[in-house]
């Protein structure tokens, strides 16, 4: 991440009231960035992330997210509880076993444009 320099700052205090309204206009509600934010803290996590990732993939089951991931299957579980609550994934039982995906294309973009965009 760059830090600050004199080439990337304005040199005069200039503001342009039309396009200051513009921006104001488009800004989500205090409620909605309250909880994107929140949203980006849970993605921010790098075992989340993982997680995530593999389910961008194909729909996991919890052993082989845990293989996956190379953590154990209660922490694999931990995670995917604080996932499921934030609406980030879901999961199907097909006997004893729990399947778990995305929640909906939003979150496959947001994972993908996030690896896109650091592997530019």
């Amino acid at each position: 991440m760059r830090t600050a320099s004199q080439d990337d700052v304005c040199e005069v205090t200039c503001v342009h009231p039309e396009a200051v309204a513009r921006a104001r206009a488009t800004l989500p509600d205090a409620g909605c960035i309250e909880d994107a934010t929140a949203l980006l803290k849970v993605v921010a996590d790098p075992t989340r992330f993982r997680i995530l990732s593999a389910l961008n993939t194909e729909e996991l089951c919890v052993c082989d997210l845990a293989a996956v991931v190379g953590i154990s299957e209660s922490a694999v579980s931990h995670q995917l509880r604080l996932l499921r609550a934030h609406r980030l994934v879901t999961f199907r039982k097909e006997g004893r076993i729990v399947y778990y995906r995305l929640l909906d294309q939003h979150i496959n973009s947001l994972i993908g444009g996030a690896v896109d965009h650091v592997r530019e």
